[in-house]
């Protein structure tokens, strides 16, 4: 029996998002505790930003019909630090402003201190020696937020820049979404932990780190369930367990055709298993599913349920390109296309696959790519090196000095 062909990256993606359903639990948390969050609804600001029309500079208010001239001379009539208000400004005077204050009433641009000089023995003069524009260094009323207007939309990840602009807005709470919770167990007999003794024949369990904080950094709760042995019963009862009160289990390993690999039939027989292999390298084996929540009386009640290969490389690059999506979307966030440059390759790659690829490589210090010599999906260090992934479709082969897709890591690790 011939097997159906393997679904691109793309068409993988696809269907995983197409399952994936925003959560829908808000919370209302004080603005600090909002920070790496996702905002539920719009936020309109309560006030005009800023309030007043006032300076960008230190220097004079003044008014333009008294400096058309260059030099004009005008007596310095009050002095406006930021936080008090001046008072009308009457022709032939200049108010010494200082930045964030209130432009007083009559004056219609702002001369910076560098433009003026003080004429020799004066205490109440100031010479400007430019023609000032109308509205020069002036902030206006409501030019970044007016009040009533959408300061936030609903689907923000919260940084502290958005942070800023809520209470900019006067905001001191937001309505946020629930955190995103997910479970993830990591199979092998042959893993141990850091700080444990090897095994004969065994290796550190690196995907568990890199998993989790990949999970935490993307503002989820994780829960750790460890390693299970490679067993159907223990990975089912894992299975089980995971799906209680979580909205998305990730596995590692076990996921390959293997007589000790137990994912499949595990999910299988705890839930559903809609896919299975994808024509990418590295990250061949990868499964999505569902598993029956077994603490809820609905017989429709799921789990989302991914498995990722076991390689670490594997793990950690299908993580982003599918785990992380899916992520997105479950927190209401937009989880198109990450984002990708153009890039010059430094290197020859003449050995095109049939899968789509994606190379480790890092900017160099002349603004192009390199690639890291060892390609395997064993070796982790080529993650840690690089900056990002080059997208490299099937068959294609490309020569240093030709452009390719990039990918830089920072734009798939938020």
């Amino acid at each position: 029996m011939t097997k159906p062909p393997m679904l691109t990256a793309q068409q993988a993606l696809d269907h995983l998002l197409s399952h994936a359903k925003p959560v829908n639990e808000v919370e209302t948390l004080a603005m600090q505790a909002s920070l790496g969050r996702v905002l539920a609804e719009n936020v309109n600001s309560l006030v005009d930003v800023p309030p007043l029309d006032n300076t960008s500079m230190d220097g004079y208010a003044v008014r333009t019909a008294d400096t058309q001239t260059t030099g004009s001379t005008l007596r310095v009539a009050q002095r406006i630090p930021a936080g008090s208000m001046g008072t009308q400004l009457e022709p032939g005077t200049a108010a010494r402003i200082f930045t964030g204050a209130p432009v007083p009433p009559g004056a219609d641009a702002v001369v910076m201190q560098e433009d003026c000089a003080i004429p020799d023995g004066s205490t109440d003069q100031v010479q400007v020696n430019i023609a000032p524009t109308s509205g020069q260094w002036i902030r206006r009323r409501g030019e970044d937020l007016t009040a009533g207007k959408t300061a936030l939309t609903a689907g923000t990840f919260l940084r502290p820049q958005e942070l800023g602009v809520a209470a900019s807005a006067g905001l001191t709470h937001l309505n946020v979404k629930r955190k995103v919770r997910v479970a993830a167990f990591f199979t092998g007999d042959e893993l141990s932990l850091p700080g444990e003794p090897l095994k004969p024949g065994g290796i550190y369990n690196s995907n568990r780190d890199t998993l989790l904080a990949c999970i935490k950094s993307l503002g989820c709760d994780a829960t750790d369930f460890g390693i299970v042995p490679d067993s159907l019963e223990a990975t089912k009862e894992t299975l089980r367990k995971a799906s209680k009160d979580h909205d998305l289990i990730i596995t590692s390993g076990g996921v390959s055709v293997g007589e000790e690999d137990h994912i499949k039939p595990a999910v299988t027989a705890e839930g559903r298993l809609d896919l299975w292999q994808i024509a990418i390298k590295p990250g061949k084996p990868l499964a999505f599913g569902a598993v029956r929540k077994s603490d809820n009386s609905s017989n429709n009640a799921e789990t989302w349920f991914i498995g990722l290969p076991g390689n670490p490389v594997s793990s950690f690059v299908t993580f982003l390109l599918f785990v992380r999506p899916f992520i997105l979307k479950l927190q209401g966030r937009d989880a198109g296309a990450p984002q990708s440059y153009p890039m010059r390759a430094d290197f020859d790659w003449l050995k095109g696959d049939r899968r789509n690829e994606f190379l480790r490589v890092k900017i160099n210090a002349q603004g192009g790519l390199d690639l890291f010599p060892n390609q395997s999906s064993g070796v982790l260090t080529s993650a840690s090196w690089g900056d990002g992934l080059v997208d490299c479709p099937p068959g294609q082969v490309f020569k240093a000095g030709e452009m390719v897709k990039y990918i830089p890591f920072n734009a798939l690790l938020s």
